[in-house]
């Protein structure tokens, strides 16, 4: 054998396969740098789109605060345009400018452009002043969003339910039989029956940063706090009460002749029953006999808020409606404020229809469940029929009892409104109860002013109804 020979092969052997080596390290350096310049090159892209995206984004941001600044403007009374593109409204690195348009029907267009890096995007809305709450007949905002939610008139003949004022359902509108809705009828749901205009959003009152508790209130639970003794009266059984000279005489506090019903709650319960006027009786319930209530006591005031942290009741058993005693020239205007629940068993009247004036509201108690509502009828039974009042519930306007056998006929005259649902059941059967309610409009002319509500309570009454995008270019 020729050694030497297979050397030669054997080290041009491992030649080649160094050869091959080195040659398959190159392609692979190759293809790693090909990849890393592709990783290089991905993230570049990758962070630009990241930053074209963050840059939209703040862009739509600043367009949707201007068109939320045009809607402040134009609850102040503003026009609703904001700054120009030559001097834009600055706001944080960016600027927005507004154009609004006045249709003269109660609805605005507002055109918004956000301003930022050079580059703008635009968003159009379309706003409605409506009416505030107090300005209908009947008003359900239904701040719980339920889908299922609808108003509903019925009856026939004598029995027909009549409403004169305008109508807002936060969810639909049903009209059957011979009802007849005299006003402006809208919803933002469906509406059957009746002719009106669907689409429609208007929340209630917005009651953040209210001062309940401000120095012209009467805190009623502090007032019985402080003063209240047991004492027996003919308005009925044995019950807390102020005296004559104290602001919050004209309650009393858990009687004990209606066991049942402040049985049946989880605060203290006051009455709306004076002790210190003689308990009429006005059987006939048309006004004639009325049980009075009088907010002083000889001391020239006639205009006053309660504030009641309790439930309140205008709910007597010999009597079967109260009225607020009026002082010449100038009228009773009385303002109730109550953190729970407000009971209507018995007719309320004003003595002064054309100066007097009352406004219920009941406001939710974050820890107690059922608060917040209105409540119509008796629960023992016994019939209701006359309200002269403006009547809000931040939660609900419910029924108690309120049958045709019991109350064939309830009739409102002021305003019967709630931030979620007006329910008053009244079909059973055959029978229909009938509802009456007419807006009383002294408010919306400006021929009364009622303590708080008038200046003090801000009104949601502006609605963003359409919102879209629009092209950079858009006019």
């Amino acid at each position: 054998m020729d050694t030497r020979k297979n050397k030669k092969v054997s080290k041009r052997r491992r030649v080649e396969e160094r050869g091959h080596l080195l040659l398959l390290a190159v392609v692979l350096i190759v293809i790693v740098m090909v990849l890393g310049f592709s990783s290089v090159g991905a993230v570049r892209t990758a962070k630009g789109e990241h930053n074209s995206s963050l840059l939209r984004t703040k862009r739509l941001f600043l367009a949707e605060s201007g068109l939320d600044a045009a809607m402040a403007n134009l609850r102040t009374g503003g026009t609703g345009t904001l700054g120009s593109s030559n001097a834009p409204v600055a706001l944080g690195q960016g600027a927005f400018w507004t154009l609004t348009t006045d249709h003269g029907d109660g609805t605005f267009t507002v055109v918004a452009r956000g301003q930022y890096a050079n580059g703008v995007r635009v968003v159009t809305g379309r706003v409605r002043r409506s009416n505030p709450v107090f300005h209908h007949a009947i008003f359900a905002g239904n701040s719980s969003k339920d889908p299922n939610y609808t108003m509903e008139f019925g009856g026939a003949g004598t029995q027909a339910d009549q409403i004169s004022g305008g109508i807002y359902s936060g969810g639909g509108i049903s009209v059957t039989g011979d009802a007849n809705l005299a006003g402006e009828v809208r919803a933002e749901g469906a509406i059957s029956g009746v002719t009106g205009t669907a689409g429609v959003s208007q929340p209630g009152f917005d009651f953040r940063g209210v001062d309940w508790e401000g120095p012209d209130t009467i805190d009623v639970a502090a007032e019985f706090a402080a003063a209240a003794t047991p004492l027996s009266d003919d308005a009925g059984g044995i019950a807390d009460q102020v005296p004559e000279t104290n602001p919050a005489h004209i309650f009393r506090r858990n009687p004990d002749d209606r066991l049942t019903e402040i049985n049946g709650t989880t605060k203290n319960d006051y009455f709306l029953e004076d002790p210190y006027e003689v308990v009429g009786v006005d059987s006939a319930d048309d006004g004639s006999d009325p049980y009075y209530f009088s907010i002083d006591a000889e001391g020239g005031v006639t205009r006053r808020v309660y504030y009641i942290d309790g439930n309140l009741w205008i709910h007597n058993r010999p009597s079967l409606s109260f009225m607020l005693r009026s002082q010449a020239n100038v009228g009773v205007q009385v303002t109730f404020v109550v953190r729970g629940n407000i009971t209507f068993s018995d007719s309320v009247r004003l003595e002064d229809p054309t100066k007097d004036g009352l406004a219920f509201i009941a406001l939710e108690d974050p820890d107690v469940p059922d608060s917040g509502n209105i409540y119509f009828g008796d629960p023992t039974g016994g019939t209701l029929k006359f309200m002269q009042a403006y009547m809000y519930a931040e939660r609900d306007f419910l029924d108690v009892n309120l049958d045709a056998s019991g109350s064939k006929d309830v009739t409102v005259v002021g305003a019967m409104t709630a931030g979620n649902h007006v329910a008053i059941e009244r079909t059973y059967g055959e029978a229909h109860s009938k509802l009456t309610v007419t807006m009383d409009d002294r408010l919306q002319t400006g021929d009364l002013t009622l303590p708080l509500i008038s200046t003090d309570v801000p009104e949601n009454n502006w609605a963003l109804e359409a919102w879209a995008e629009l092209s950079p270019g858009a006019p």
